[in-house]
C-alpha cells in the first residue's frame, strides 16, 4: 500500500550538491515502502568531526518546497547512524516551514563518548513531510475539567 503523494520541488544548492544526490537518483526515498528521503551531508571540507558531546552544522545541499498547503518537512535522525554511531538530529526533530526556501541545514549532536566523523556524500538524516494544522487561539478564563487534569508535568499524575 502507497502513501498519498505531496509534489515537492526542489533545488540543489550547488553542482557539487547536484552530484552527490545524483549517485543515489536524485533526493528520493530508497524503497516504495520508505518514509523519509536520505539528507547527506554536503560540507566542502572531505570529512567533519564531531568531538564526543559536540555538535556540527552540516549543510545538506537542498533546498525544499512542498506544493500543497499545510505540509512542512521534519527532518529525524538516521536509526542506524545513531544507534551505532551515536549521532542524532541535536534538536530532536528539525522542522522545515513551508515558506522556508533557503538550504536545509542538519544539526548533528554526538552522543557517543569518542569523536565521530560524517564524510562528504554520508547520509546523515531523513527528511519526512507530514502535514501540520496551524492553532487558532482564544483565550479562555479556564481549561475544561479532565480526569487528569494538571496532574504533574512528565507523568500522568498516577502512582
Amino acid at each position: 500500500m502507497s502513501a498519498p503523494a505531496c509534489p515537492v520541488s526542489i533545488r540543489y544548492v550547488s553542482a557539487a550538491a547536484r552530484e552527490i544526490y545524483a549517485r543515489d537518483g536524485g533526493l528520493r526515498c530508497a524503497t516504495p515502502g520508505a518514509a523519509g528521503m536520505d539528507l547527506r551531508a554536503c560540507c566542502a571540507e572531505e570529512t567533519i568531526s564531531i568531538p564526543a558531546g559536540g555538535r556540527a552544522l552540516i549543510p545538506a545541499g537542498v533546498a525544499v518546497q512542498p506544493g500543497m498547503p499545510g505540509i512542512a518537512g521534519f527532518v529525524y535522525s538516521r536509526s542506524g547512524l545513531g544507534a551505532k554511531r551515536g549521532l542524532t538530529v541535536a534538536q530532536g526533530v528539525g522542522l522545515i516551514d513551508p515558506d522556508y526556501t533557503g538550504e536545509i541545514m542538519v544539526m548533528l549532536l554526538n552522543t557517543a563518548d569518542q569523536c565521530r566523523e560524517i564524510r562528504r556524500g554520508e547520509r546523515m538524516a531523513q527528511l519526512v513531510f507530514q502535514p501540520f494544522f496551524r492553532a487558532d487561539c482564544t483565550e479562555v478564563p479556564a481549561l475544561n475539567s479532565t480526569e487528569r487534569g494538571s496532574g504533574g508535568f512528565g507523568h500522568t499524575g498516577r502512582q
